[in-house]
């Protein structure tokens, strides 16, 4: 069997890159224009610093209200029950503003998987099988010089289907 080394670098996308302190609706945009569902971020010193996914955003919006209960409504609770639903709902709509508005460096997660460009996509793809990951934001230095995909990976075996 003929093994075929092909570099990170080789392959690696130019990335599309947030910075910390845009805000979570920033992102939102970003992932709806360019149909992506992550994102490496970075500082204002251009370092990465993190990734931001859509998962993060959807653990951000999800509310938990303790004062919901299941009880039969007494005739009083009838008649104020629309005033409460108007306001729980006002409540929901600036807890999801507020969300929204929070920057970026909030909700992402600073616990990622990179690489060097000077690795083998056999390496990419062994450290995203194992960490169940899609997208490996590809460092030097501490600088964000590429990424690479399970796509660019697929992408990049078949173009060189004919030297295996």
């Amino acid at each position: 069997m003929i093994i075929l080394t092909i570099l990170v670098k080789e392959i690696m996308k130019e990335p599309l890159y947030l910075n910390e302190n845009e805000s979570i609706n920033k992102a939102i945009e970003v992932f709806k224009v360019h149909k992506i569902s992550g994102a490496p971020v970075i500082n204002n010193e251009n370092q990465f610093v993190g990734i931001i996914s859509e998962e993060d955003i959807i653990k951000t919006l999800i509310t938990h209200d303790d004062t919901i209960h299941i009880d039969l409504p007494s005739p009083l609770d009838l008649i104020e029950l629309p005033f409460k639903t108007f306001k729980k709902l006002e409540e929901y709509r600036e807890d999801i503003d507020k969300a929204l508005s929070s920057k970026i460096k909030d909700i992402m997660n600073t616990d990622v998987i990179t690489i060097s460009g000077d690795a083998t996509i056999n390496e990419a793809s062994k450290l995203m099988v194992k960490h169940k990951i899609k997208r490996l934001p590809v460092v030097d230095c501490g600088a964000l010089i590429g990424i690479i995909t399970r796509h660019d990976i697929i992408e990049a075996l078949c173009n060189n289907c004919d030297k295996l």
